[in-house]
């Protein structure tokens, strides 16, 4: 499998290149902090720690890896970055928000910065490939000809060009989520978080979605990977972060996948 990935880097290289020159404005002020960030929550009487203590720094067009068991904090820092949390204790800054401190009317603004892609890929079923790409920039005030122009450059980007027309339940799970990569790419935020994205697919899927989250980091963009998969962080040989009970208990360049 590593093989195969690795002779395909060149294609992949040239295929993109036109879609590069489209979101070549490098994010040079984008910079992720967590700062002594706690996040607990009542049950009842039950208080229960997500997330404890936790510092540190992401910066500019880095490729991260979170790791840790289910319930070991990584779902708590994304909802805190994308502001659907706020923290317990601690400060949480993206860029120049302060997430403690953000408005609500800032909040799309702020989520617009951020590309989010999940496992299950969260794709409208109504609505097709270049409709569920489109609907971004709909959101986001775009013109149509905008919309036009840009949405089938992402999904040529992500090798979808062919079945922009098709509907989620036409596409595989490997294509939903290239799909998905597109409508996070398509408003060229500063950071993409990818939340377990190759969770449901097999393992020849995974490596396409690896390989493009890497072609993404390469044209300039911050990529928050999460993941379970040992053999994908120890190929990616990047920084890893690694949590357990909440807390930070390893943070490495060029770190693998350990988990106690």
């Amino acid at each position: 499998m590593r093989i195969k990935f690795q002779n395909n880097a060149n294609k992949l290289s040239k295929k993109y290149s036109r879609y590069s020159l489209k979101i070549s404005i490098i994010r040079e002020h984008s910079m992720i902090i967590f700062q002594n960030v706690s996040k607990f929550y009542k049950i009842n009487s039950h208080q229960t720690t997500a997330l404890e203590d936790a510092s540190f720094t992401i910066n500019p067009k880095e490729f991260v890896s979170l790791v840790g068991k289910s319930g070991a904090g990584k779902s708590t820092i994304v909802k805190l970055l994308i502001a659907e949390e706020k923290p317990t204790k601690g400060k949480v800054i993206f860029g120049s928000y302060d997430v403690n401190k953000i408005k609500h009317r800032e909040l799309p603004h702020l989520r617009r910065r951020i590309g989010v892609i999940f496992q299950d890929f969260r794709l409208l079923p109504n609505k097709t490939s270049f409709e569920n790409v489109a609907f971004a920039l709909e959101v986001a005030g775009r013109l149509q000809s905008d919309i036009e122009t840009f949405v089938p450059q992402a999904l040529e980007m992500v090798g979808l060009k062919d079945k922009m027309f098709n509907f989620p339940k036409e596409l595989s799970g490997g294509e939903k989520q290239r799909v998905a990569i597109a409508r996070a790419m398509i408003n060229h935020p500063d950071v993409i978080i990818a939340d377990e994205p190759t969770g449901n697919l097999d393992p020849i899927n995974a490596w396409e979605i690896i390989r493009l989250l890497l072609k993404i980091n390469e044209l300039g963009t911050t990529v928050l990977l999460a993941t379970h998969n040992k053999e994908i962080i120890n190929y990616l040989n990047r920084r890893v972060i690694n949590l357990e009970n909440g807390r930070v208990i390893r943070d490495e360049e060029n770190g693998k996948y350990i988990l106690v």
